[in-house]
């Protein structure tokens, strides 16, 4: 028989009553408002008067309201030495946890500027380890917040293995959901590694920087001197080092961005970006398609302008729009439907592929493949960049980067060429010999080798010097070549080239094959992984 006298033989025991659970509620009460406001009433002020965001203010911009559900609150670090053991604030300076962007999960972490000045520690680290974890297993984007200090020095070499942890869920990750770093203040050493093996980079003017050394070590070392804007800035990596895809002025049009991107990406490699009804009607004609492309080869033109006038409402969103600009990547929709789009532009360097413009469609095209997002290709490219600087830098290594992309790529693939595709830069840009699905055709196209200028000096080489009228025999050649083998339907006499279409049926066109190549599969080899130049 069991006793049920549960009195105690210690009068003081007896008189005091253990809490009750309402109390206990008030106390949790106490311990989340500590966590969430901080311990430090003026840091949240100091955040505020360098024109940041707290990181709290920033997850609310970022996920749909009422819908954040934060994962270890009252995470605490348990390091000791150099005055830890006297501060151990919660949240350990992140703040992790998922919520919905547009009615869809995000997981997401952010660094707490005003607890240690965001830098990592070892709990700090545990907690974003954590979160990448559910991400992946969850199979959901994860958007990094980033605003701290770097490794915290007072845990040594343990906030530094913390990176690594990080380090390998961003690769762990690559291709299988989308990774999206924000940064939102410093981000210097190791740290800024993370950021880089994400599929996207948003930056926000004067208050965030990336460097792997700061200005102090620079001037130390080479003796130059510079601003940490002027040496990691988001102007500099969107503009001359390509780190960064998107820069804005303010962390508000920064995060709607981020919300926008996000309305364009599936949640993982196991499904397709989320497609939605258009107003615009897929077989609407555009006859100022017909105007906007020059037929004379010679002459620039915005092709940016082309694609306004195809994609659903003229509304796409260019990537890395600021580094590269002789090649266009950009999302966008046909007929509700996410594609990328890679294309030349002749207003800068003519369009032609050099090595930053072969890095950064190389890049976009893998981001496709991996995301099951369609590609459409616009062609008018005269060439690679000549040049010693150019050979010197690797344009053979870095453009083969390109073409291993496009041969490695999966998903449907549809290219058109507008004008010009001459030479090895009409290969590597999506032709059909490497395995492109459709390849349409206006009715300016000129396929070849090269130009007909040049492909006349060298075939016609010693008519042209033995004739009486050089400059009349030159233009007589040139006209024969032309005609003999650059005609606009000499590609798609020999199916080269699947159609040649009027332009203004371009949208119509390309709608339709995208629908006929939705549910495209195909196999690669079996293997480990490929071994693409670098």
């Amino acid at each position: 028989m069991l006793a049920t006298d549960t009195t105690t033989a210690d009068p003081a025991v007896r008189t005091a009553s253990p809490p009750t659970a309402r109390e206990r509620l008030d106390e949790l009460r106490l311990l989340k408002e500590e966590a969430r406001d901080g311990t430090d009433p003026k840091a949240t002020e100091r955040q505020h008067a360098r024109g940041k965001l707290t990181a709290r203010e920033r997850i609310e911009l970022l996920l749909d309201p009422g819908s954040f559900r934060e994962v270890e609150q009252l995470r605490r670090h348990r390091a000791v030495g150099f005055g830890l053991e006297a501060k151990k604030p919660y949240t350990d300076g992140v703040i992790t946890g998922w919520g919905t962007v547009e009615g869809r999960t995000v997981f997401v972490y952010a660094h707490d500027f005003r607890i240690f000045g965001g830098a990592l520690g070892e709990a700090h680290a545990t907690k974003i380890h954590k979160i990448m974890d559910m991400a992946i297993a969850a199979g959901a984007p994860l958007v990094s917040l980033n605003d701290g200090a770097g490794a915290r020095i007072q845990e040594g070499v343990s906030a530094l293995a913390g990176y690594g942890g990080i380090f390998q869920r961003n690769t762990k990750a690559s291709g299988v959901i989308p990774q999206i770093s924000v940064m939102l203040g410093p981000c210097a050493g190791g740290a800024a590694y993370s950021p880089a093996l994400t599929d996207f980079v948003f930056m926000v003017r004067e208050t965030s920087q990336m460097f792997i050394t700061g200005p102090d070590v620079v001037k130390a070392v080479t003796g130059e001197e510079i601003t940490q804007n002027g040496l990691g800035g988001a102007d500099v990596h969107a503009e001359t080092s390509g780190v960064c895809h998107f820069a804005y002025d303010d962390e508000e049009t920064c995060i709607a961005e981020v919300r926008y991107l996000l309305s364009l990406l599936p949640q993982n490699n196991r499904e397709n970006p989320p497609r939605v009804e258009s107003s615009d009607a897929p077989d609407r004609r555009s006859e100022v398609l017909l105007d906007l492309v020059p037929a004379d080869g010679n002459r620039p033109y915005d092709m940016a302008k082309v694609i306004e006038e195809i994609v659903d409402d003229g509304d796409y969103l260019e990537v890395h729009e600021r580094w590269a600009r002789n090649i266009i990547c950009a999302l966008a929709r046909l007929d509700g439907q996410v594609v990328g789009i890679v294309a030349n532009q002749p207003q800068s360097l003519a369009g032609v592929l050099d090595i930053e413009a072969s890095e950064k469609a190389a890049r976009f095209v893998q981001m496709c493949d991996a995301f099951n997002i369609p590609i459409v290709t616009f062609l008018d490219v005269p060439g690679f960049l000549p040049g010693v600087d150019q050979e010197h830098g690797g344009i053979i290594r870095h453009g083969a980067k390109l073409l291993y992309a496009y041969c490695n790529a999966t998903v449907p693939r549809i290219s058109l060429i507008l004008r010009k595709a001459y030479g090895g830069a009409y290969i590597v840009m999506d032709s059909q010999s490497i395995g492109a699905d459709l390849t349409y055709a206006w009715p300016t196209n000129e396929i070849a080798v090269m130009g007909a200028e040049g492909a006349a000096n060298v075939i016609f080489r010693r008519q042209i010097a033995e004739a009486e009228d050089p400059d009349a025999m030159r233009a007589r050649m040139v006209k024969e070549y032309k005609a003999e083998l650059m005609h606009p339907y000499y590609a798609a006499e020999r199916g080269l080239v699947d159609d040649v279409i009027d332009p203004a049926e371009t949208r119509e066109v390309l709608a339709a094959a995208l629908a006929t190549f939705r549910g495209k599969h195909a196999d690669l080899p079996s293997r480990k992984h490929g071994n693409p130049p670098q």
